[in-house]
């Protein structure tokens, strides 16, 4: 007997959470690259220190946790 990977209906929620994830994570990814380049033509180049890099890194998996957690 042979099985097959189809996706059963209840997996089939689990792709649809998935891909709508990854539509949005590249987007707010997109959207962040942009501001990011915005403030760095009007300063005329990127100035962040270590110390903004880690407040940044920490904000965003805070950010995670929280939408983890809904």
């Amino acid at each position: 007997m042979t099985t097959t990977n189809q996706p059963t209906p209840s997996n089939d929620w689990k792709t649809k959470i998935l891909i709508i994830g990854a539509i949005i994570g590249a987007l707010t990814g997109l959207g962040t690259a942009y501001l990011l380049i915005q403030r760095a033509d009007e300063e005329e180049g990127l100035k962040m220190s270590a110390g903004e890099g880690a407040k940044l890194g920490v904000s965003v998996f805070s950010f995670l946790r929280q939408i983890s957690q809904m």
